[in-house]
């Protein structure tokens, strides 16, 4: 028997807003879902903004959200090394998404034999910062990268973004990085540890194949692909799995709530 979806997580780029619109459907869905109590969280994999810096980013398309119905990978981050090494220290390299959220963790955040190099998410990456990166990985530094994702737009086309980067480092050093974030389930893990649910009972909407429905898949709950983000109707045969339902936009899912 198919057990009711009582909570939600739901990604943001692709399916609730896409370029500082709201998409179809995803305003009246986050109503919904405060409408009827329901818990959720929105996902993001971008580690540059803060939870408040996005709270304000949505209400500006008309989407209203508590700063705390949002979850980044820099939080599930911050949240992993808190887990795996308490008031550990880190050389970040990153925006105020990232260093905050560790900040409130309890990391120190050092060039000095620091515990951990994590890398998340920046507008310009700096030569300097990245050699700094690679010589304390090569000292023993533990390697972190908040998210795989190798580009991120912008208005002039693709920029490189965390996972390039993270090859770089890789390439120079030989280490490999934990990805916290999408596809790990990880992150979809610990997301529904903040809001107290279970995979049983919570569906997860996303607009990608390759992150949002493999990581939802993975963490056992009920998938929805939306055709708002980047992956199309025609590309979803091509994936060996398969998500719970394919619809045109978070529109469709308001009922369900």
């Amino acid at each position: 028997m198919t057990r009711q979806v009582l909570s939600w997580l739901s990604d943001m780029d692709g399916v609730l807003v896409h370029e500082g619109v709201a998409l179809p459907g995803a305003a009246d869905f986050v109503a919904a879902l405060q409408a009827k109590e329901r818990p959720f969280l929105i996902l993001t994999n971008n580690s540059i903004y803060t939870p408040r810096d996005l709270r304000a980013r949505l209400a500006e398309t008309g989407i209203e959200v508590d700063e705390r119905a949002i979850w980044t990978s820099a939080l599930a981050t911050a949240q992993f090394l808190a887990d795996q090494a308490p008031e550990g220290s880190a050389y970040v390299i990153g925006e105020a998404g990232l260093t905050t959220a560790l900040y409130e963790v309890g990391y120190t955040l050092t060039a000095a034999r620091p515990d951990f190099v994590v890398l998340g998410e920046t507008r310009t990456y700096s030569f300097e910062a990245i050699t700094q990166a690679i010589r304390l990985v090569q000292n023993g530094a533990r390697f972190i990268a908040t998210n795989p994702d190798v580009t991120g737009p912008s208005a002039d086309g693709d920029l490189p973004a965390t996972g390039a980067v993270a090859a770089m480092i890789t390439a120079a050093t030989g280490r490999k990085p934990y990805f916290v974030g999408k596809p790990n389930p990880m992150m979809i893990r610990s997301a529904l540890n903040r809001i107290d649910a279970h995979s049983e009972t919570t569906g997860f909407v996303g607009d990608r194949m390759d992150t949002d429905v493999v990581a939802g898949i993975e963490a056992g709950l009920r998938t929805y692909l939306v055709l708002t983000g980047s992956t199309k109707a025609a590309d979803v045969d091509r994936y060996p799995y398969r998500p719970s339902a394919v619809l045109d936009s978070i529109a469709d899912l308001i009922d369900r709530v």
